[in-house]
């Protein structure tokens, strides 16, 4: 009788010394939980309060960068001036015959490189940006801070060269004894709006990489096609009017590229409607970026 009783399957269940299986043993209570609820002000406090994280990792970039390179500095002009000669043999000789919305008496070389250096300054922070969390990884899980500080200091680095490829721009007015207009007060607001779109997409680059590795290498595509579908080499009256308002919210630096034309290059004001829409854009990509990361970067140290 005792071995058929011990043979039920409830037997040993309701024995005392049973042990039962610990099925969520190793999960804690849902209301120990770890949630850490942080809003946008929060998130650009403790961004802000590590700024010298920021500017350490950017100084480190631009050390080593142009530490062992013969050329040092020079690279930074280099690429900007290599396009400039580039857009002025195809674009003006070849094309001559093509409206490409360039003023008779502005010089073509200024007009193509002014637009330049705000591209190359929105190329570079790109680059940087997407390679700064998976390069850095081994410092992100021993150090706590920020995330946004690495992708940041991308921005600051491609700063610093577009800073530098000034130099040329200076260089290129006085050989072409052409001054830069009165209305170029404007240029302050212009390079806020800039900043804006190129912060919003370099922070939101940064951490889609991480998640989606395609991107590496789609990225320097898509850079490519951006050069030629934005106002550099011609001017924005090149572009359809029907599409222009849904253009300059779509890509903002087509608008701000046109503006700082107007301004420094023309002497008038800056076409108003595309201004603000170009400013739309840039806010909406710095929010929305800004925002997407925060909410991705809890997986980033697990995934990168």
């Amino acid at each position: 009788m005792t071995d058929q009783d011990d043979s039920h399957p409830d037997a040993h269940a309701n024995h005392p010394l049973a042990v039962s299986a610990p099925a969520v043993a190793d999960l804690p209570p849902p209301e120990l939980r770890y949630r850490r609820r942080m809003t946008i002000p929060q998130a650009l406090r403790e961004a802000w309060a590590a700024r010298e994280i920021t500017r350490s990792l950017a100084e480190r970039s631009i050390r080593s960068r142009y530490k062992q390179a013969v050329l040092g500095f020079a690279w930074s002009l280099l690429t900007p001036l290599i396009l400039m000669v580039a857009f002025t043999v195809l674009f003006k000789r070849v094309a001559s015959g093509h409206n490409l919305g360039v003023p008779s008496n502005v010089p073509y070389p200024l007009f193509s490189y002014i637009a330049l250096v705000p591209w190359t300054f929105f190329s570079n922070s790109i680059g940087n940006a997407s390679t700064s969390i998976i390069g850095n990884i081994t410092l992100i899980n021993k150090v706590p801070c920020p995330r946004e500080v690495f992708p940041l200091s991308g921005v600051a680095m491609a700063a610093f060269d577009a800073v530098l490829s000034l130099i040329a721009l200076v260089v290129l007015f006085a050989g072409f004894t052409f001054m830069p207009r009165p209305t170029s007060y404007w240029v302050p607001l212009i390079l806020l709006i800039m900043l804006a779109f190129v912060v919003g997409t370099s922070i939101l680059c940064s951490v889609l990489v991480v998640y989606v590795r395609d991107l590496r290498t789609a990225l320097p595509l898509a850079l490519q096609f951006g050069l030629f579908v934005t106002p550099i080499a011609y001017g924005f009256s090149v572009i359809p009017r029907s599409i222009r308002g849904i253009y300059s919210v779509i890509n903002p630096l087509g608008p701000t590229i046109e503006s700082l034309r107007r301004t420094v290059l023309y002497g008038v004001a800056p076409q108003g409607q595309y201004l603000a829409l170009a400013a739309l854009g840039a806010t909406v990509y710095l929010v929305g970026g800004y925002w997407l990361f925060k909410r991705m970067e809890a997986g980033i140290a697990d995934i990168a």
